[in-house]
């Protein structure tokens, strides 16, 4: 039996960047969200309220190796309440700094790897009804030993950071029987396995891709900062 509804065309499945009218009603700054409450003029003329968090962004790396295992640390998160397995994951907090090469510098602190190859494999907005964070999770090949960046301090939840490995296979497992929830954990490891089983990582993009969510950010912020 067909279902009711539009079967939409492939190029329409696709997220477009849009803004409605907003005005800003209170902000609350912290050490790296911010808390904000907006006033929105939906199309219908309607104002709602909403309440968000600004965020400057992230990125993950799904570091493979030649025995088919990734790069997982554990991390304390304490609004979750859970040390969660995680990949290797930071913020984007250096201003201009590309992502790829935020991403390479993530995989140094956190796992003292490098990586030759580098591709996206998926872009999300982890919370997109509450908050501005956007991640792009990268695949990292070609892997070899490097020391933390110089300057480098490891401090806070990362000296409670534990680095090991794990196979594909088993995080897969994980992923489908509820024992790992990061969203860059299961995002990544899932992208992974489809993209080598639907064309292989070729078809993949290009670790300098663009990546709209960030273009959104900046205009946004700039608009903010003109009010």
């Amino acid at each position: 039996m067909t279902l009711p509804g539009p079967t939409w065309p492939a190029a329409e499945v696709a997220d477009q960047p849009l803004l409605w009218p907003a005005r800003e009603q209170a902000r609350m700054e912290g050490l790296i969200s911010t808390f904000v409450t907006d006033q929105v003029t939906t199309p219908t003329g309607e104002v709602v309220q909403r309440d968000w968090l600004r965020h400057p962004g992230a990125v993950a790396v799904i570091a493979l190796d030649a025995d088919d295992r990734i790069a997982v640390v554990h991390q304390y998160r304490h609004p979750a309440g859970f040390r969660l397995v995680e990949a290797p994951a930071g913020l984007l907090d250096v201003d201009h700094e590309l992502a790829v090469r935020a991403a390479q510098r993530e995989l140094a602190e956190e796992a003292q790897l490098q990586a030759a190859d580098w591709r996206v494999l998926v872009d999300l907005f982890t919370s997109p009804g509450s908050s501005q964070e956007s991640i792009r999770i990268f695949l990292a090949q070609d892997l070899s030993p490097t020391p933390r960046p110089d300057g480098f301090v490891v401090e806070g939840e990362e000296a409670d950071m534990a680095l090991g490995w794990a196979r594909v296979d088993d995080v897969i497992d994980a992923v489908l029987n509820g024992r790992v929830q990061s969203p860059t954990l299961i995002a990544g490891v899932l992208a992974l396995q489809v993209a080598r089983t639907a064309g292989g990582f070729d078809r993949l993009r290009l670790a300098t891709a663009p990546w709209p969510a960030r273009q959104v950010k900046h205009d946004r912020d700039l608009a903010d900062a003109a009010r």
